[in-house]
């Protein structure tokens, strides 16, 4: 017995994460986006992308850098010119290969070359420029990293209330159906005793069945939103994840001016676009840096042997610098400054277009929280209104006094009213957390 209480403890840990997930754990707010912000797959992607973009940095400072190039080739040939060189480059060169026929008709000949190479960049602008673009974009890549934690955060607070609201929903369900039965009950018995009507008890029947097939819905509604819970935080397809604890409502601490300025402040896509404007205009100074010229030193150490690689019959080096400057190029440049400008302004308009349209994001939350509050409060009334209502009628209906249909379409406001309750409860703390998401700061206010 305890060999097999052993093995299975070693099979349990060695379950994968996936199979672990599918047990319906339960977990807080916090664990949740703990969890998301660490194994979701779009954040995992956008971190990849940020690492790419950071290493594009490195690429572009190694143009500072001297280029070392080792080189080995082999050639043979019966050319004049080719056999001629291939001496020479070897030290073999005698006077028989003087002679006229040996000039003209040379013996097949082969050669090894080795050659290592230098090239050093002195001067040239462009090099900046690239270095400067490639920064401007890593720092945009970070940015676009912090609003894909803001979204994937952000769906996860959305996927938990919906796993509250789907309980909550369910609770409701199974009031309703506990409800619709006492009222078959009732409308049984009266039936039995020769004071109701078959009729009633047919009804009553068949408006149980109804919240029976509602409360299926309500039982499967939940088991989804679990399953969305768990994708969002990470989890495989067909993981199941409960919450541990309700989200409540909290006092909204902040005006709306201050949040329209904390959104522009923080914002981490406004960020990232401010970084394309910044990355735009060092693109315009590399268009006009191609005006300029390049200065390149460079050096090379060469080798040369007839019958083997990396041998030495003879060797040579040579050093220099190269100074280039293009004079007419068809007007390439002049175009490609052009369109490095147009590129740039388009860039500041869609900055200014994303400002516009945080401020109207925000503000539109703001209001839309202000509209969730009304509609919950008027929820409240009117459950509060159904369920004094259809304590009435039930009342009389069992006295005699009300009908089944009376009864039942009492019932059903109450049963609407209940649902409408749970769904403005949950539209009022998604519209909540929707105002810190509009404004970028959604992960530091839910740490709080």
């Amino acid at each position: 017995m305890k060999l097999l209480s052993l093995v299975a403890v070693l099979l349990l840990l060695s379950l994968s994460p996936a199979v672990l997930w599918a047990a319906d754990a339960s977990v807080t707010l916090k664990e949740a986006l703990d969890r998301a912000l660490q194994q979701n797959h779009l954040v995992r992607g956008a971190a990849y992308e940020r690492d790419a973009a950071e290493r594009e940095v490195a690429v572009s400072r190694s143009r500072y850098f001297p280029r070392i190039m080792f080189d080995e080739s082999f050639g043979a040939s019966n050319s004049p010119t080719r056999v001629f060189m291939m001496k020479l480059d070897e030290g073999r060169f005698t006077n028989d290969d003087f002679q006229i026929g040996n000039l003209n008709h040379p013996a097949v000949h082969s050669d090894f070359q080795t050659s290592l190479s230098l090239e050093q960049p002195l001067l040239d602008f462009s090099v900046g420029y690239l270095k400067t673009m490639a920064e401007k974009d890593a720092d945009r890549q970070r940015e676009l990293f912090g609003q894909r934690r803001e979204d994937v955060g952000f769906s996860v607070f959305s996927a938990y209330l919906e796993v509250q609201k789907a309980r909550a929903m369910l609770a409701a369900a199974e009031k309703d159906v506990a409800e619709a039965r006492e009222h078959f009950r009732v409308a049984k018995v009266r039936n039995e005793q020769g004071v109701g009507l078959k009729s009633d008890e047919l009804r009553a029947r068949t408006f149980l069945s109804e919240t029976e097939q509602q409360n299926i819905t309500a039982i499967n509604d939940l088991k989804l939103a679990k399953m969305r819970l768990a994708l969002a935080a990470g989890g495989e397809a067909g993981d199941y994840l409960d919450i541990d604890g309700d989200v409540t409502t909290e006092p909204f601490r902040m005006s709306e001016e201050e949040v329209v300025h904390e959104a522009l402040q923080s914002r981490p896509d406004l960020k990232g676009t401010a970084k394309l404007v910044e990355k735009a205009d060092a693109a315009v100074g590399l268009a006009r840096s191609a005006w300029l010229p390049t200065l390149y030193a460079d050096a090379s150490y060469q080798m040369n042997d007839r019958d083997i690689p990396l041998g030495r019959d003879n060797d040579a080096w040579a050093v220099g610098a190269s100074l280039r400057w293009e004079i007419f190029d068809g007007l390439r440049r002049s175009n490609d400054q052009a369109r490095a400008r147009a590129s740039r302004q388009a860039a500041a308009q869609y900055q200014e277009q994303l400002r516009n349209e945080i401020v109207l994001q925000v503000r539109e939350s703001i209001l839309r929280r202000e509209e969730a509050g009304k509609r919950l409060e008027v929820a409240r009334h009117a459950f509060l209104a159904a369920d004094e209502a259809t304590r009435l009628v039930s009342k009389r209906f069992e006295n005699g006094l009300a009908t089944i249909v009376d009864l039942l379409d009492s019932q059903s406001a109450l049963n609407r009213t209940r649902t409408g309750l749970v769904k403005s409860e949950t539209d009022y703390l998604l519209a909540t957390g929707r105002i810190y998401y509009a404004a970028g700061i959604f992960l530091k206010e839910i740490d709080r």
